[in-house]
């Protein structure tokens, strides 16, 4: 199998659309968690992305075309231009292909069709579709391989790069732009998850500090906005066209608990970090960083870690972990995208990210977290990236510098 590169880079996430400003706001841990819909009977804190739909639509192309695939034509078009190729025009259209993950497809278009006192827009079905996102994707970069959606709650996108990447390593396609995108930031969708009791309270004025993830008083996460998509080519290509690879995609892991359908469980999580491990030919001792999937739900991060402790041994102390969802929110099905992005960028910069508003570690969440202030890891040269979701699909992204 050939090995995996990552070339390119795109986000339109709630810290903007610039991946080295993004990160940069990561390290000085500035949270984009804002209050929201304050007609809704319970507070509700939230991070929506900065974006000028303008940049990439006229007025004429935005009917039918939800949020959602929005920021990720915008992302996507972004990632495509990092990796120094204005479109994908010198490979053959046959052999690109759109990996996207989505969790709940187009929901501003479902709530207006939901709200709109009985008149329905025409365009609703395909703009909410989960789907809709990769084929717009697929149409604005005119790409004739395959373009496939992945719906397994918060690893969609993760899973969506790992399909990618093993298209890539068994030679089916020459590229790949991989990734995923969510704009769920609606009342309904708001409601729902508050009735699932999975959001994080917080006191007026404090909602910028809602997530926290490992902490004692943590009470659940908040909800994010944006995409970010990956290239990924093989390493021949790389040299073929002398690019840079910003990171390796050397190892990835995927599982189901089985279990129940909320509820984690730390066998199934161990097996998808065993995979990628093995996959990459390293051991524990190895990865110097994880990006943990750290929802700051009560029973969530205590699964993990516990997950984290059943493949590290004694080696856990030694693993550097942060969440960074306390800063940008979890963005669902485009969560596993924008944390490999961060992950990739840790990794390229030797820098790591916080470990945001934990201020009193909860002891059975016991961990090596970065400190709020950020770290640097000079000798950093492999990280992993968690995406642990509802309905027990697990997929673990490992990584390795460029």
């Amino acid at each position: 199998m050939s090995e995996v590169a990552v070339t390119g880079l795109g986000v339109v996430a709630p810290h903007g659309d610039d991946p080295d400003a993004m990160f940069d706001a990561l390290l000085r841990g500035e949270s984009a968690l804002k209050a929201v819909f304050p007609e809704l009977p319970k507070p509700a804190a939230a991070a929506t992305a900065p974006f000028d739909e303008s940049r990439w639509f006229t007025k004429l192309q935005l009917a039918g075309v939800d949020r959602v695939s929005q920021l990720a034509v915008a992302a996507a078009d972004l990632a495509l231009r990092d990796a120094g190729l204005a479109g994908a025009e010198d490979v053959d259209p046959e052999r690109i292909g759109v990996f996207s993950g989505c969790g709940m497809g187009g929901a501003t278009a479902l709530e207006a069709a939901y709200r709109g006192n009985g008149r329905v827009p025409p365009l609703t079905i395909p703009a909410f579709m989960p789907s809709a996102p990769a084929s717009h994707i697929a149409m604005r970069q005119r790409v004739h391989g395959p373009v496939l959606t992945y719906s397994v709650a918060c690893a969609s996108s993760s899973l969506a790069i790992a399909e990618a990447a093993k298209a890539i390593a068994h030679g089916e396609i020459d590229l790949a732009i991989a990734g995923g995108s969510e704009a769920l930031v609606v009342p309904g969708v708001v409601l729902a998850w508050q009735a699932m009791q999975t959001l994080a309270s917080f006191a007026p004025g404090e909602e910028a500090l809602a997530v926290r993830p490992f902490a004692s008083d943590r009470s659940g996460f908040a909800l994010g906005e944006g995409a970010a998509f990956l290239v990924l080519e093989s390493a021949q290509r790389v040299r073929r066209r002398g690019a840079r690879a910003r990171a390796w995609l050397a190892g990835w892991g995927q599982s189901c608990d089985a279990t129940h359908l909320t509820k984690p469980d730390a066998s199934g999580q161990a097996r998808a970090l065993r995979q990628a491990l093995r996959q990459a030919g390293l051991q524990p001792r190895d990865i110097g960083y994880c990006n943990a999937h750290g929802t700051a739900t009560r029973i969530g991060d205590v699964v993990e870690r516990e997950a984290l402790a059943q493949v590290w041994g004694e080696a856990l102390d030694h693993l550097h972990v942060s969440s960074t969802k306390a800063l940008h929110g979890h963005l669902l099905g485009a969560a596993g995208a924008l944390e490999a992005a961060i992950t990739v960028l840790a990794l390229q910069r030797r820098v790591l990210p916080p470990q945001a508003h934990c201020g009193e570690m909860d002891p059975a969440c016991r961990l090596n977290l970065v400190p709020a202030s950020g770290a640097p890891a000079p000798r950093l040269e492999a990280a992993i990236s968690n995406s642990f979701a509802f309905g027990g699909t697990n997929s673990v992204l490992l990584f390795t510098r460029g």
